[in-house]
């Protein structure tokens, strides 16, 4: 299981798609240290370099790294379709359910990747504003950019820690979604197009009842920013997760390749 799982690694970081992903994830945020009017578009008049990572997560979370997200995890199993390497692989005494595995944790280990990037892009970024204590906060904690007083540097690294980190595992669903129709379709575009047509149709829905929006995994990529009880959101976020995961291992099993 380890020789796959480093397999699979190797085949994610020599991904263009991935390549390209983390580099834009690393390079954008760094536009926000030559953006001048970057305080007045968001409304915040930002002081502190730990206010960086929650501007760039709210600008990137909900089409830019669900999309970068779609596309990488369905190359996961279409590119090895188109190429003929799939076949091989299947054909030699190797447990399918381990070779699924093995793509499912490295495609819910991606978003972590890509909060890294981000994350330490938005930091380099805010090297000119500072990282002592500042009266506010950090947008991702209590009172949002407004704050609540005076915070600290550690306490200012906790909070962007947790939301990174909250923020990741809102988009571990889409990453298991797209791996699922990777299986379905055996196709990088197809499975990238209905995973992302899955998540527009899902955001279509606001107009039904709240109770159905709840439900809905586009209502909790927000959960970064989110204080307060984040109990049941996080659960439904990992329901989503498990359930598109043993489908797709589940599929996996009995599709022909």
């Amino acid at each position: 299981m380890i020789t796959l799982l480093l397999l699979e690694f190797r085949k994610l970081f020599g991904a263009r798609s991935a390549k390209l992903a983390l580099l834009v994830t690393f390079i954008l945020p760094l536009v926000w240290a030559f953006a001048p009017r970057l305080s007045a578009l968001i409304k915040v008049n930002l002081i502190s370099g730990w206010q960086l990572p929650a501007v760039s997560i709210g600008v990137t979370i909900q089409y830019l790294l669900p999309l970068f997200i779609a596309l990488t995890v369905a190359e996961m199993i279409g590119s090895e379709v188109s190429q003929g390497t799939l076949a091989p692989l299947l054909l030699r005494p190797v447990d399918r359910t381990k070779v699924i595995a093995s793509k499912l944790i490295v495609a819910l280990s991606y978003p972590f990747l890509l909060m890294i990037t981000t994350v330490t892009g938005s930091l380099l970024s805010g090297i000119p504003l500072g990282f002592g204590t500042f009266l506010g906060g950090t947008g991702l904690g209590p009172g949002l950019f407004v704050g609540v007083g005076e915070l600290g540097s550690g306490a200012a690294f906790a909070e962007v820690l947790r939301g990174a980190t909250l923020a990741a595992v809102a988009l571990m669903p889409i990453a298991a979604l797209s791996l699922l129709y990777g299986v379905l379709y055996l196709n990088t575009a197809a499975a990238a197009l209905a995973t992302f047509a899955t998540l527009i149709l899902m955001r279509l829905l606001v107009v039904f009842p709240e109770t159905i929006q709840r439900i809905l995994l586009t209502s909790h990529l927000g959960i970064y920013a989110q204080q307060g009880d984040i109990t049941q959101p996080l659960i439904l976020l990992l329901i989503y997760t498990a359930g598109f995961g043993l489908m797709s291992i589940f599929a996996f099993d009995r599709r022909d390749v």
